[in-house]
């Protein structure tokens, strides 16, 4: 049985807004190193890609799964440029760009990915 669509609407919202909160976190924790080790990278694509497939699976709905992922790269592109003071929270490293990067291609595998396959009913 599906839903309301007010009530997948409202969900896609919240998705966005989770999502954008993720991608903001991830934006700003990316460049942390510990020595040569990238850890708030790791972190950050770990946590998002977790989010993503937590709301595809517990919602079982791709639109979904694609407005948190939207939420998220849209938190990215609007902090990602020079701000009024000129300060720059994505630098042009290599960092910055597998962050940039990364998130298009998890949104990309977690929105396509199969459906949970069903079992076939027995006549």
């Amino acid at each position: 049985m599906r839903s309301s669509v007010p009530a997948r609407v409202g969900t896609w919202v919240v998705a966005f807004v989770v999502g954008a909160v993720y991608g903001l976190a991830g934006t700003i924790a990316h460049a942390y190193e510990i020595g040569w080790f990238p850890l708030g990278l790791i972190l950050a694509i770990v946590g998002c890609a977790a989010l993503l497939a937590a709301v595809r699976l517990l919602t079982a709905d791709r639109w979904a799964a694609l407005a948190t992922g939207l939420g998220m790269m849209t938190a990215t592109l609007i902090f990602s440029g020079k701000g009024p003071g000129g300060s720059v929270i994505v630098p042009d490293t290599g960092l910055g760009t597998v962050w940039t990067l990364s998130l298009p291609i998890l949104v990309a595998i977690v929105v396509a990915w199969p459906d949970r396959i069903r079992p076939l009913a027995e006549n």
